[in-house]
């Protein structure tokens, strides 16, 4: 992405939100928008890989907090004409952003690095030698990839190494990402001398800008890599063994550094962010770092007590059914939930479900009337007093 980008397009508009959409506002669009462009579910489109490419080019940005806010920055100053030519100025001639980034020719520059701040750091630097000067670009960083990998429940819980395929911009077999045919190497830039960006007077200020001559990479590729022609990147299925951690909770983000998208010409990889989805168990649930399961028990079970066999996912605990115990008490199996980072586990919380059965044998209401006979009603003396009062 060239730094002319950043003013040009409009992010917000590629990912169909408006510019005060949170944060998951935009997650939620750049992933229906990329499900639907995909180039595996559109074979042979170049018009839904374009798509592609600009909801990924667009949440590249929107979905960084940092770059998010610096591109904000950058668009608002430039819409408000802080930037013209002799601005305040009768007859003033209106910026060309083209003088600032090269004439058009952006090529294939990213506006990585620092962003917003090294770049107008390097405008009003007042020359490459003075205080202000620009660091060197060199090779952009390569774009952050999304994934998303759905676990079961028990594996979230204790933990669990899973193979991930992703067909997804890699580094180049042939030349390593180097860009260069094998046998070759890239060479120094002659204009930038390896800097990546050239400085040149403009009015009262000086103006550092990528070089042209190299796209800001500091280098030249005189014979390109015959498989990815000189970007260092190819796109391919590639399979990642990743950890996820023991008590990994549905929606958590795992970050993998360097495996997202390889830089250009060999610059540092993108990140790799593999959102989790848990299926639901048929038995449990969970609470932060506890376990819940809910267990029926008759009548006469919560009346006289019992000792209850449940379930855990490791096994099975006895818990005590004290007599008289009424439906919806909660007993705790302490440490039999999900384990911690730092070795602590939560607890199993299990829910008596007192069953009331639909019909019963005459036997069993023989016996029911019986107790119901020897049995001192419930007390409900305030409402009967309320009863009387508005009957």
């Amino acid at each position: 992405m060239s730094s002319k980008d950043w003013i040009e397009k409009d992010f917000y508009a590629t990912l169909g939100v408006e510019k005060s959409a949170s944060s998951d506002e935009i997650k939620k669009s750049y992933r229906k928008l990329a499900r639907e462009s995909h180039p595996d579910h559109n074979p042979g489109d170049p018009q839904a890989e374009e798509r592609f490419k600009g909801v990924s080019e667009a949440y590249a940005v929107l979905g960084d907090d940092t770059k998010r806010r610096e591109y904000d920055e950058m668009r608002s100053l430039f819409g408000s004409g802080a930037f013209r030519r002799g601005a305040g100025q009768p007859g003033g001639a209106p910026f060309d952003v083209s003088d600032l980034f090269g004439g058009g020719g952006g090529g294939d520059g990213r506006f990585g690095g620092g962003g917003f701040t090294d770049l107008f750091s390097s405008i009003f630097s007042g020359g490459a030698g003075g205080p202000g000067a620009s660091r060197a670009r060199g090779p952009a960083r390569g774009r952050d990839v999304e994934a998303e990998v759905s676990l079961d429940f028990g594996d979230a819980v204790r933990g669990v190494t899973l193979p991930l395929s992703l067909r997804a911009p890699g580094i180049c077999d042939t030349c390593h990402g180097n860009g260069a045919r094998p046998g070759t190497q890239p060479t120094t830039c002659p204009v930038c001398r390896g800097a990546g960006v050239t400085t040149r007077d403009q009015g009262s200020f000086s103006f550092s800008e990528p070089c042209r001559n190299c796209q800001g990479v500091g280098t030249i590729v005189e014979e390109k890599c015959p498989e990815c022609r000189g970007t260092g990147g190819v796109t391919k299925t590639r399979t990642l063994n990743v950890r996820f951690p023991a008590g990994v909770a549905d929606g958590q983000r795992i970050r993998l550094t360097g495996r997202g998208e390889p830089g250009q010409r060999g610059g540092p990889a993108g990140d790799l962010f593999v959102q989790v989805k848990v299926r639901p168990d048929d038995l449990f649930g969970r609470t932060g770092d506890d376990l819940t399961l809910t267990v029926p028990v008759t009548f006469a079970e919560a009346v006289l007590g019992i000792d209850l066999r449940v379930p855990t996912l490791d096994g099975a605990v006895t818990l005590r059914v004290p007599p008289g115990t009424p439906s919806g008490r909660v007993l705790r199996a302490r440490g039999k939930g999900v384990v911690r980072r730092d070795g602590q586990a939560g607890d199993l919380l299990v829910t008596l479900d007192v069953v009331v059965p639909a019909t019963v044998s005459d036997e069993a209401r023989a016996a029911l009337e019986s107790f119901a006979a020897a049995t001192p009603p419930a007390a409900r003396e305030h409402l009967d007093a309320r009863v009387r009062r508005v009957g």
